[in-house]
């Protein structure tokens, strides 16, 4: 599985407007590409947001960079020319463990 993550620092007089835009338009417009399997907004101290998009395949990033990428990131620009500072990455998982009835398994791993 691959996980891009966006990190982003809001100012405060962007706060309501940047959740509500992640909420109801670009994190479901990005879903809505199809080449995302998930993904979920975490919050830290005010401000402070991160964005994990959970994909199958580096195959299915690639494709979200090449055909989708630019155009969400000049719209994401024009509503918020300044104010969000981003940071972006790219993880890949390793090994993922889980709990379940019968104790923790590992699952997916790759190595």
């Amino acid at each position: 599985m691959v996980t891009y993550e966006v990190t982003c620092q809001v100012e405060s007089a962007h706060l309501a407007s940047y959740e509500h835009y992640m909420r109801e338009h670009h994190i479901p417009d990005l879903l809505a590409t199809g080449c995302f399997e998930g993904a979920e907004l975490l919050g830290a101290a005010p401000g402070r947001y991160r964005i994990r998009y959970f994909l199958k395949s580096q195959a299915d990033l690639d494709r979200y960079f090449a055909d989708y990428a630019p155009t969400f990131r000049a719209e994401f620009l024009s509503r918020f020319p300044e104010g969000v500072q981003l940071s972006r990455e790219t993880w890949l998982t390793i090994q993922r463990w889980e709990v379940g009835p019968d104790g923790m398994a590992p699952r997916g791993s790759r190595r």
